[in-house]
């Protein structure tokens, strides 16, 4: 019962506030250690294949067990002081490993420029929460990469530290994040990071495989409350949630396009290099600044559900286990 009104304290306070920019952020400061670490490791570490893995895997392991430890470390000391400090940090944590107030801030924010006929403008905005190159891309594509980045956020930002936090709490929440972010930070197939930030991307697809189909269900079953196609959504999913390299990004992506019938996926430039990808979704509608709309307002629905759906998982599990 703690963890869940926790979580419920945090959704809330995240919907409320977001993200401000004046709070200091766990985040910020994993990034700064993932920084460091990578540079003192590669200093050390021969500059081979082998290398590469054995830095990347020593990382790893320093992070997210790091991590895990110093948010257990926390919690047990507030505890000590007062259980209801421990309570509020709990929630102080949760509210920081959620983004769906962030997410939807900064899509709206590309929706006004494009309404506005402001390219140039949306395509920054949109370049601050996709991983593609955005300096040439029309005003459907900007437009599409923003629905496919709140699809894809929605797992990573929402659905995924809300149900690590109902499993073990902020130091599992936090885990979690260090994850994401180290993969976010390395996980990429190029010369840097063929070798180095292998194992970093795989146990950030492993971390998301529960998250990924859950928030693809999540965005079908919001559908139709949200004034979108539930059907499509469904047919769609099943159809299409493989089209992607990463055996994560096309489920929330897929369940997303078949909702607003609309396409999403294909060929996208990352640091000048042209990768083929294959799309998601029926080209129904066009993808125009509305569907940034509709993707959000999709979101939010599945959001809440999805908070409803885990508090009762956590609070019908722990009922089990006392009972046995």
């Amino acid at each position: 019962m703690v963890l869940a009104a926790a979580a419920v304290c945090g959704f809330i306070l995240d919907l409320l506030f977001g993200d401000p920019s004046w709070m200091p952020h766990p985040v910020v400061y994993m990034g700064k250690a993932i920084s460091w670490l990578e540079k003192m490791l590669r200093r050390r570490l021969p500059d081979t294949p082998e290398g590469q893995l054995t830095g990347g895997t020593i990382l790893i392991i320093i992070m997210a067990a790091g991590t895990l430890l110093l948010g257990c470390l926390c919690c047990w000391v507030a505890h000590l002081i007062h259980p209801i400090l421990a309570f509020l940090l709990q929630i102080f944590w949760c509210w920081q490993c959620l983004a769906m107030r962030g997410l939807g801030k900064e899509s709206r924010r590309v929706c006004k420029y494009l309404s506005g006929g402001r390219l140039e403008r949306a395509r920054k905005a949109v370049g601050r929460i996709v991983g593609r190159d955005t300096d040439e891309l029309t005003e459907e594509g900007v437009a599409r990469a923003a629905v496919e980045s709140v699809a894809e956020n929605f797992s990573d930002g929402e659905i995924a530290p809300l149900l690590w936090f109902l499993v073990g709490g902020a130091p599992l929440a936090l885990c979690y994040k260090a994850v994401n972010t180290m993969d976010s930070m390395m996980g990429y197939k190029n010369p840097s990071y063929l070798y180095f930030g292998r194992r970093a991307a795989k146990l950030d697809d492993i971390a998301n495989w529960i998250p990924a189909r859950l928030s693809a269900l999540l965005l079908i079953a919001a559908a139709r409350p949200a004034g979108a196609d539930a059907q499509g959504a469904m047919r769609i999913w099943r159809r299409d949630r493989r089209n992607h390299p990463s055996p994560n990004s096309a489920q929330a992506e897929s369940a997303m396009a078949g909702a607003l019938d609309i396409q999403l996926g294909g060929p996208a430039r990352y640091s000048g290099r042209l990768e083929e990808k294959p799309t998601v979704g029926d080209p129904l509608r066009p993808v125009t600044p509305d569907e940034i709309s509709r993707a959000d307002r999709l979101m939010y629905v599945a959001g809440v559900l999805g908070l409803v759906l885990l508090c009762l998982l956590r609070i019908l599990c722990v009922f089990l286990i006392r009972l046995l």
